[in-house]
């Protein structure tokens, strides 16, 4: 039957604000007694350690996504000025919420 235990140490080190780790860990345990390894991660690429290594995913996430969407043109249009803070900072609302529409 599938169950999930806390790790009282991962709720420890997330409450920690020098940590603020936001670890989990998965092992799998089958009827006939054998298991998989356990696989832990303290700090997942969303943390804010993993910072620099996260944010190139998420631009590819971002552009992946768009692309199911609106044409190519269009895509690297938003693409372009998310990159350029000060152009979307000057951009108005209307106009950015524009680029989105096919």
């Amino acid at each position: 039957m599938p169950r999930a235990v806390e790790d009282p140490r991962y709720s420890a080190d997330y409450l920690d604000p020098d940590k603020r780790s936001i670890a989990n860990a998965v092992q799998i345990f089958f009827q006939d007694g054998s298991h998989t390894e356990k696989v832990e991660v303290e700090y997942p690429v969303g943390h804010r350690s993993r910072r620099e290594e996260g944010i190139p995913l998420l631009e590819q996430k971002f552009t992946a996504n768009l692309a199911t969407r609106l044409p190519a043109k269009q895509v690297a249009e938003i693409m372009e000025m998310c990159m350029d803070q000060g152009a979307l900072e000057e951009t108005p609302v209307h106009e950015f919420v524009d680029k989105f529409v096919i």
